[in-house]
């Protein structure tokens, strides 16, 4: 019965991936508007960073294509210019807390390259952190397991 019950939940997560998993992309969306924001002003290079690990994950690529996602960012920022609107994404990142672990630490690791591009600032670090804990994730673990490559100088 287990085996069965398996085979069922990866056909549904299957399904969920090319029918577009909304709840993952509003989490992903939502954690980087949250870290983009935070330090108050909207820079390109972590709009592009969020972007760019927005379209790495293989879940959101198969249900959404570039323009569906870049267009669902600009509303995640929109939301997070506001303490509501913040909350709100605080929600979305919420909701996929029950979720397998990759997919939790996949939009942790979205927020993280989006605080990471002039080094993590105490303000995102703290962003970083309220995600985290609503994601369930070891965020100083992942961080540790995945530094940031720069190409040399």
């Amino acid at each position: 019965m287990s085996l069965l019950r398996d085979l069922f939940g990866h056909v549904g997560r299957t399904v969920t991936a090319y029918a577009g998993d909304k709840a993952l992309m509003l989490a992903a969306v939502s954690a980087a508007a949250n870290v983009i924001v935070a330090d108050g002003e909207v820079a390109g290079p972590e709009f592009d960073a969020a972007l760019h690990g927005l379209k790495a994950d293989p879940v959101l690529m198969k249900g959404y294509d570039a323009l569906m996602l870049e267009t669902a960012l600009y509303e995640g920022i929109a939301r997070a210019r506001t303490r509501l609107g913040r909350a709100e994404n605080l929600r979305h990142v919420t909701a996929i807390a029950e979720r397998p672990p990759n997919q939790r630490e996949n939009v942790f690791l979205i927020a993280a390259d989006v605080a990471d591009q002039d080094g993590i600032s105490n303000i995102e670090a703290s962003a970083l952190g309220e995600i985290a804990v609503a994601l369930r994730v070891d965020a100083i673990g992942l961080l540790r397991a995945n530094p940031v490559r720069r190409p040399p100088a």
